[in-house]
Order: structure tokens, then C-alpha cells, then sequence
């Protein structure tokens, strides 16, 4: 009787494991879809402008073999080049 209770419980922690792991991969999903701020894909480099209000912001862009240089981004997803060529993105602070 007490193997059995064992099992029963083993059982019962491994199942309720598994099932967090899966809630945890779907809520993860479509929320790191599209990220605010810089985000890479496989091949491109993107900086996503999330706001509600329209405004547009500028951003500086830091070049892997160039100088950086600032850009004006409007609300939604803006490419930026290709991955390889980007190290990164950033808001200044600024509107334009």
C-alpha cells in the first residue's frame, strides 16, 4: 500500500511539471514575438516603438562596422538593417 501511495504521488508531481512547463511555453509566445526596443531575428535587426499615443522617437543605432548614427522611428516595428551589421538600438530620450 505505502509503493503504491509512492507512485500515485511521483506520478502525480511529474504530470504537474510537465503541464507548468507547457503554460509557461504558450504564455511565452506571442508576447516574445515582437519585443519592445531591439530585437534580432536569424537575419535582421528591428527596434520596435511600443507606445499608444503616436508619438515617434528617435533612436540611436549602434553599427557593427560603421559609425552609430540616430534615426526617427514611428509606433510599430522598424527594420534596421541586416543582424550581422547592427549591434544594437536604443531610445534617446528625444521625439522628433
Amino acid at each position: 500500500m505505502r509503493v503504491r501511495r509512492m507512485v500515485t504521488g511521483v506520478l502525480g508531481s511529474v504530470a504537474l511539471v510537465f503541464a507548468s512547463m507547457g503554460a509557461v511555453t504558450c504564455a511565452a509566445g506571442p508576447a516574445a514575438a515582437d519585443p519592445c526596443g531591439f530585437f534580432e531575428t536569424g537575419s535582421d535587426a528591428f527596434y520596435n516603438h511600443c507606445t499608444s499615443d503616436g508619438s515617434r522617437v528617435v533612436i540611436k543605432v549602434e553599427a557593427a562596422w560603421a559609425p552609430d548614427y540616430e534615426r526617427c522611428v514611428a509606433p510599430g516595428t522598424s527594420w534596421l538593417g541586416a543582424a550581422g551589421k547592427i549591434d544594437g538600438a536604443h531610445y534617446t530620450g528625444r521625439t522628433c
